[in-house]
């Protein structure tokens, strides 16, 4: 049940900003989600470095000031163009500060660590906003959530139901290619279901979930997404695994933490925005 309850409110939630919020407002929001994943990112380094005898030595505060500049930088008066150079100096910063703190053997991988942390979560994370503010903002953004949910959900009960193949036992022994496959179709109908969704409220002069690519891309998109999607969780399972825990928190009731929502759309969101810059590089049309 509070698996349940907590999946509701985080569901209305997200379609309230989608669909009600304004852009600081998804900005804060995805900020907020990151900062408290980057924390339990900290915790899971560190349980893991102390499981190989080392300690882990990457401070909380260049954490959270790092994540919140990843978003700092995706306000309107900043150009695009000014992530790399801002990632570039907050890696500069944790660099000289392990230098000159830290025992000379945990410099790189504290380093290498920190830096880790603010590319797998706050960037993906920050990709949200400037999904949402693109001129079919809104849609791209619901269909990007509506892909990595349906498809993780289709995977969870056909897995269980009919799953006998394992599809990476090392990293997560409960995964099954039946329960994979289920998962790609399911975001590939619940894109149809979008497009069809779009298509009446077009018909009726709303056009927020308007989509103006051929059906074939959406439904090839979606199965990207979808097996981006599936990777990412795998990953954040690898993540765990190697720290030799189970969940990555408990701040969600019933769903483990934060991480364990989101390591789906962590790879999921940059490979929609790439999708999109090759499109436009190919003069293949918006979304």
């Amino acid at each position: 049940m509070k698996r349940i309850l907590t999946a509701i409110v985080l569901i209305a939630a997200v379609f309230g900003l989608i669909f009600f919020g304004q852009l600081w407002m998804i900005t804060l929001a995805a900020a907020i989600v990151a900062e408290l994943a980057a924390y339990e990112y900290l915790k899971l380094a560190a349980v893991g470095a102390e499981a190989h005898g080392a300690h882990l030595r990457i401070p909380v505060w260049w954490m959270a000031i790092a994540s919140a500049i990843a978003f700092v930088v995706t306000l309107p008066n900043f150009p695009v163009d000014a992530q790399l150079p801002v990632l570039s100096g907050l890696t500069l910063i944790l660099f000289a500060w392990n230098g000159f703190r830290a025992p000379l053997l945990q410099v790189l991988p504290d380093t290498a660590q920190g830096l880790f942390g603010l590319i797998w979560i706050a960037y993906p994370l920050s990709l949200v906003p400037l999904l949402w503010k693109k001129e079919d903002g809104p849609a791209l953004v619901l269909f990007l959530m509506v892909c990595v949910w349906c498809g993780d959900i289709a995977a969870l009960y056909v897995g269980k139901a009919i799953g006998k193949h394992k599809l990476a036992p090392r990293l997560s022994p409960g995964k099954t290619w039946e329960g994979s496959i289920a998962s790609i179709l399911g975001s590939m109908a619940a894109a149809g279901i979008v497009i069809w969704v779009g298509d009446v409220l077009t018909a009726r002069g709303n056009l927020i979930l308007h989509i103006t690519e051929p059906v074939w891309q959406t439904l090839v998109l979606a199965a990207i997404l979808n097996v981006a999607a599936q990777l990412g969780d795998l990953l954040e399972s690898a993540v765990k695994r190697g720290a030799g825990v189970k969940d990555s928190g408990t701040m969600l009731p019933g769903h483990g933490g934060i991480l364990d929502r989101i390591d789906a759309l962590l790879l999921a969101a940059p490979v929609l925005w790439f999708t999109l810059v090759i499109k436009d590089y190919l003069g293949l049309g918006r979304f």
